[in-house]
């Protein structure tokens, strides 16, 4: 009973307007969720990555959540929803592109202003690079494997990735990775820290990498070099 209850209180957060403008009238000292009702609301949260690249406003959310409830409730089916499916598809095409040209202008605009901030360096390809900690040595090639520490941003300041948080450091081939990062990291010797901002064009491209980084997604990168290391020969050379 204590998980039907949990759901039924989701639902009506979720899928009901009123049942929602209730739940915000509710007094901030309301009880902390249950365990259970944490696992369902991270299932919300989760379930929201899959229809982020369709840019919603808090209207057509709303709409979205009268057919999540409706779907549970056997109102609507599934077989009838798949009637749409073609113009689903159609709409996220439609919606992807639109925020693609918006990222694509503020990337634009995001590179202009960085480069006009002391320390920063345009290069030939158009990515801007900083070295905020010299290092020490020699600078590793494009076909050495290099362990680094780093943390990724958008342009709004949001942390899509970091080895940092992670605490443990990545490891990789230099020209496995995005073009950005095979031209600055070269630029960088072991010690050394940098910050990278990376054109669209030189990082994910028009498709981004779902659901973190959307299409056209200008990127910041801080990035500390710990260490290199040359490719293992070749068997039998």
């Amino acid at each position: 009973m204590k998980t039907l209850t949990a759901i039924a209180a989701i639902i009506c957060a979720l899928a009901l307007p009123d049942c929602a403008d209730a739940a915000k009238a509710k007094p901030k000292t309301e009880a902390p969720l249950t365990e259970e009702q944490k696992s369902l609301y991270s299932l919300g949260v989760l379930m929201s990555q899959s229809i982020s690249s369709f840019d919603l406003t808090p209207e057509e959310v709303s709409v979205v959540q009268k057919g999540l409830a409706d779907g549970l409730a056997g109102k609507k089916s599934v077989e009838e929803a798949q009637a749409d499916v073609q113009k689903i598809q159609e709409l996220q095409r439609g919606r992807m592109a639109k925020a693609g040209e918006k990222a694509a202008a503020a990337g634009v605009a995001f590179l202009d202003t960085k480069s006009k901030e002391a320390g920063f360096t345009k290069t030939a390809s158009g990515m801007l690079i900083k070295h905020t900690q010299p290092g020490t040595g020699a600078s590793p090639t494009a076909t050495d494997e290099v362990k680094v520490h780093y943390e990724g941003r958008l342009i709004d300041g949001k942390v899509f990735d970091s080895s940092i948080k992670r605490g443990e450091p990545a490891t990789f081939p230099l020209n496995g990775v995005i073009a950005c990062w095979t031209e600055g990291v070269q630029t960088m010797k072991v010690g050394g820290k940098a910050q990278f901002v990376c054109p669209a064009s030189l990082a994910y491209g028009p498709n981004g990498s779902p659901p973190t980084i959307p299409g056209q997604a200008t990127l910041v990168f801080d990035v500390e070099l710990l260490d290199i290391s040359k490719p293992a020969p070749a068997a039998g050379k």
